[in-house]
C-alpha cells in the first residue's frame, strides 16, 4: 500500500459523505436557518459570546477539536493491530459518527441559547443527570489535561521548538488586537502573523546537522536550537545538572521472557519543570482572556500552521508515489496478531474503537462545541461547515496523515513517530537534505497542534467547575480561581507521574464522552420530534463499546498495579488505585445516566407534541 491510496480514498470518501449525507441530515432534519437569531447575537458579552465571521470559526474550530488524539491515536492502533483496521475505522468512523457527532452538538446548543451539555440534560433528562455529568466531564478533562501538559513539556525541551511556540502566542495577542480593535482586513491579517509565525518556526531548526559517527547519529543544532540547548542546560545547572527527582513508572519495561511489567524509573529535571510552567502560564492565557484576545485568534493562526504541513504532506505523498515510491510506501503490515504479555489484553473490538480517540469521533469535539463554537456561531448554517466540515475535512485528514505517517516509517510511537513520517514526506518535495528540517518542522507542528487545545481544556474546566460547585461556594464562580485550582490538579498529575495511569483511560473516557453525547442529541430530537436514528443508532454502538472498553482497561492494569506493589513504591501504589478507582466510578457514572438517558428518550417519545410557537421558532 501507497501513501497515495490512502490519501485518494480519504478525499473521495469525504466529499462523497459531505455532499450525499451531511448536507441532507442538515437540510431535512434539523434545518438550520439563517434568519433565526443565535445565542452569540442574542447574548453577546465579549468574553464567551462573540459573533465570529465563519471564516475565522472553520480554523477556530478545527484547531480547538485537534490536539494529539489524532496523532497518538492512528499511530498506536497501526502498531497494534496494522493500518488496515486503524484505516477503516478513521473512514468509516468519521463518515458516520464523527462529523454528525460534532455538528449535532453545535446545534443543540445553539438551540438552546448555548447551554452546555450539562444544563440541556438538566432539562430534557433529570437534575441527577446534569450532576453525574459535571462529574464526569471535570474528571475526564482532568485526563486530558495531565496528559497532554507532559507531552507538551516533553516537547519543548527539544531545542528547535519553543521560538515557534512563542511567536504563536505574540502574534495571537497581536493577531486578536488588529482584527477587533484595529478593524484591519482579515486576509492582511492573516499573512502578517502567520508569515512572521512560519518564520519563527523555520529559524528554529535552521542549520540543524545529523552527522552519523559510527553506529551513533549525532545532532548539531543550529544557532537558534543552540541557544534553547544553552538554556536548557543553565536551568539544569541550578540543580547541579542532575534531576530533581524520579518517579515510578509501572506500565513500562516488560520482561521480554515472561511478559511482567518491571517498571521504570523515570527522572524529572528542572527544564522539564520550567517548560510546564510556561506551557500552564500560555493556558491561563486562554482560559481567562476574553476569547477574542487570545484563545480564538491563537487558535486560527494554529489551524493555517497545521493545514500547510497536512497540505504539503499530502502533496508529498502524491509525488514520492511518481518520483520515489519506495519511499512513501507502508512498511506496517495491513493486519498483524499481537503479543499480549507486554500489552495485556487488547481485542479489537472494542480496544480499537478508543485507542484512535479521535479521528473518527471524539466526546471533547462534542463537548467544547456545545459550550465554545456554539457561543460564537453568527448564523445557524454557519454550523455544518464550522462543525461538520472541521471534522470531516480537517480532524479526519489530521489522522489519515498519522498513520501514512507511522506506516511509512515502520516504526516510532507518538510525536517521534509523526515528526519522522512528516520529514519523509517533505523531503519529497524538497529533497533528502530537507529531512531533518521536515522531522523538526513535524516536532514544532505537534506541539502547536496540542497546546491550542489544552488552553481551551483549562478553559472548560474552570467554566465546569463554576457550574458544578459555584452554587454552594461562590468562589469557584471566580475564573482566576477556578483555573489555578484546574491547573494546580493537573501539575499534580504531571508531577507525580500518576498521569500515566490516567492516561490509559483517556481514550476509553473520551469515545464514552462522545456516547453520551449523541444520546443526549438524540433525546433532544426525540423532544423536538425530528428523526433521531443518524445519532441515536451510533450513540448506542459507541456507549456499549465504550464501556467494554473501560472493563478491558481495568483488566490491563492489574499487571501494572503488581509492578507498584513489587517495587513498593507508595506513589505508584497510589497512582495505580486511583486509576482503579476512577475507571470504577467513570463506569458507574456512564451507567446512570445511559439509564435515565433511555428512561428519558422513552418518556419523550410518548409524550405528546408540543404545539409550535407563532412565528414557527423552536
Amino acid at each position: 500500500m501507497s501513501a497515495f491510496w490512502v490519501i485518494i480514498i480519504g478525499i473521495l470518501v469525504q466529499l462523497l459523505i459531505w455532499n450525499l449525507y451531511a448536507k441532507r441530515v442538515d437540510r431535512e432534519i434539523i434545518q438550520s436557518d439563517p434568519k433565526r437569531a443565535t445565542p452569540a447575537r442574542m447574548y453577546m458579552d465579549g468574553v464567551d459570546f462573540v459573533p465570529t465571521s465563519r471564516n475565522i470559526l472553520i480554523g477556530y474550530h478545527f484547531k480547538s477539536i485537534a490536539a494529539a488524539g489524532p496523532i497518538v491515536g492512528p499511530i498506536t492502533a497501526a502498531g497494534l493491530w496494522g493500518w488496515l483496521p486503524a484505516l477503516l475505522w478513521l473512514i468509516l468512523g468519521v463518515s458516520f459518527i464523527g462529523w454528525a457527532s460534532d455538528y449535532s452538538a453545535i446545534m443543540l446548543s445553539v438551540r438552546n441559547d448555548g447551554n452546555s451539555l450539562s444544563a440541556v440534560a438538566y432539562r430534557l433528562i433529570s437534575p441527577r443527570t446534569r450532576t453525574l455529568l459535571f462529574v464526569f466531564i471535570f474528571f475526564y478533562l482532568l485526563l486530558i489535561a495531565g496528559a497532554f501538559v507532559n507531552l507538551i513539556a516533553g516537547v519543548l525541551l527539544d531545542p528547535t521548538v519553543p521560538l515557534g511556540i512563542i511567536a504563536l502566542a505574540v502574534m495571537g495577542l497581536l493577531a486578536g488586537q488588529m482584527l477587533y480593535r484595529w478593524k484591519m482586513d482579515l486576509i492582511a491579517v492573516t499573512a502578517i502573523t502567520l508569515i512572521i509565525t512560519l518564520v519563527a518556526m523555520g529559524i528554529g531548526p535552521l542549520g540543524l546537522q545529523q552527522v552519523k559517527e559510527g553506529e551513533q547519529v549525532k545532532t548539531i543544532q543550529g544557532p537558534v536550537g543552540q541557544v534553547f540547548a544553552s538554556f536548557n542546560a543553565a536551568i539544569d545547572g541550578l540543580a547541579g545538572g542532575k534531576p530533581l527527582y524520579t518517579y515510578f513508572d509501572p506500565t513500562a519495561n516488560p520482561d521480554p521472557k515472561t511478559g511482567r511489567l518491571l517498571g521504570l524509573d523515570r527522572p524529572v529535571r528542572l527544564s522539564y519543570i520550567f517548560w510546564m510552567l510556561f506551557t500552564l502560564v500560555f493556558c491561563y492565557l486562554g482560559a481567562n482572556l476574553p476569547i477574542w484576545r487570545f484563545a480564538q485568534p491563537v487558535n486560527y493562526l494554529g489551524f493555517w500552521v497545521t493545514a500547510l504541513v497536512i497540505i504539503l504532506s499530502y502533496i508529498g505523498g502524491i509525488v514520492g508515489f511518481f518520483t520515489n515510491p519506495q519511499a512513501v510506501s507502508f512498511k506496517l503490515p495491513a493486519f498483524r496478531g499481537l503479543q499480549p504479555a507486554a500489552i495485556g489484553i487488547q481485542p479489537l473490538w472494542p480496544m480499537l474503537f478508543v485507542t484512535i480517540a479521535c479521528g473518527a469521533i471524539s466526546g471533547w469535539h462534542a463537548l467544547f462545541g456545545s459550550v465554545g463554537t456554539a457561543r460564537q456561531l453568527e448564523y445557524e448554517t454557519d454550523a455544518l461547515p464550522v462543525g461538520g466540515g472541521a471534522m470531516l475535512f480537517g480532524e479526519n485528514t489530521l489522522g489519515l496523515l498519522s498513520l501514512i505517517a507511522i506506516s511509512i516509517a515502520g516504526a516510532g510511537t507518538g510525536a517521534a513517530a509523526f515528526a519522522s513520517g512528516v520529514g519523509t514526506l517533505l523531503s519529497q518535495i524538497f529533497g533528502a537534505g530537507f529531512r531533518p528540517y521536515g522531522t523538526a518542522l513535524g516536532f514544532a507542528t505537534f506541539v502547536v497542534i496540542v497546546i491550542t487545545v489544552v488552553q481551551l481544556v483549562f478553559r472548560l474546566m474552570r467554566v465546569t467547575l463554576g457550574e458544578w460547585l459555584g452554587e454552594a461556594q461562590p468562589i469557584f464562580k471566580n475564573m482566576h480561581v477556578a483555573s489555578i485550582i484546574s491547573m494546580v490538579l493537573a501539575a499534580f498529575l504531571v508531577l507525580t507521574g500518576t498521569w500515566i495511569y490516567l492516561w490509559q483511560l483517556f481514550g476509553s473516557a473520551n469515545q464514552l464522552m462522545a456516547g453520551l453525547a449523541l444520546l443526549i442529541v438524540t433525546v433532544w430530537l426525540v423532544s423536538e420530534r425530528r428523526p433521531a436514528w443518524y445519532a441515536g443508532v451510533p450513540g448506542v454502538f459507541m456507549y456499549i463499546t465504550t464501556m467494554a472498553a473501560i472493563l478491558v482497561t481495568l483488566y490491563n492494569q492489574i499487571p501494572a498495579l503488581n509492578a507498584a506493589l513489587a517495587k513498593g513504591n507508595i506513589v505508584a501504589i497510589i497512582g495505580a488505585w486511583t486509576m482503579l478507582i476512577l475507571a470504577a466510578l467513570l463506569f458507574i457514572a456512564a451507567a446512570f445516566i445511559g439509564y435515565e438517558g433511555w428512561m428519558a428518550f422513552n418518556r419523550w417519545r410518548a409524550a405528546p407534541a408540543r404545539p409550535a410557537p407563532a412565528g414557527g421558532g423552536e
